[in-house]
């Protein structure tokens, strides 16, 4: 049985998160997905695989959601937390003009819940944000 105090942790690291899928405020990425991390998933139809560093560059690289007051949309689906160190929480993000369901593998090391693996789906498209 999970305690009160684990749950909160892992949801704020949830909201740790949704933060930086919002503000692309990078000098925080390591509070959010440990070095090792592996992002996966399909877009436009093919197999996409970013570790970490890569995904971290691609967010350094451009405007964020913020920053062109697109809208926000996140929610957290499920949360199942499997043992005092590992978690799987599903969340409903949007990122921009696009609404991704991710499915986000916690593991709680030194005392902090990071995001070890991402499976993202799209699934909504939106017109872009005016600039």
């Amino acid at each position: 049985m999970t305690d009160r105090s684990s749950l909160h942790a892992l949801l704020e690291a949830v909201a740790r998160y949704f933060e930086l899928m919002f503000d692309n405020d990078i000098s925080r990425f390591d509070e959010v997905f440990t070095p090792s991390a592996q992002l996966h998933g399909l877009r436009d139809g093919q197999l996409r695989l970013l570790p970490a560093q890569t995904y971290k560059d691609a967010l350094a690289s451009g405007p964020s959601p913020k920053s062109k007051h697109a809208p926000r949309r996140q929610e957290i689906l499920l949360v199942d937390i499997a043992s005092p160190t590992q978690a799987m929480v599903k969340v409903r993000v949007r990122i921009d003009a696009i609404q991704y369901l991710d499915y986000l593998a916690y593991h709680c090391i030194d005392g902090a819940w990071l995001i070890t693996a991402k499976s993202f789906h799209v699934e909504q498209r939106y017109d872009a944000a005016p600039s």
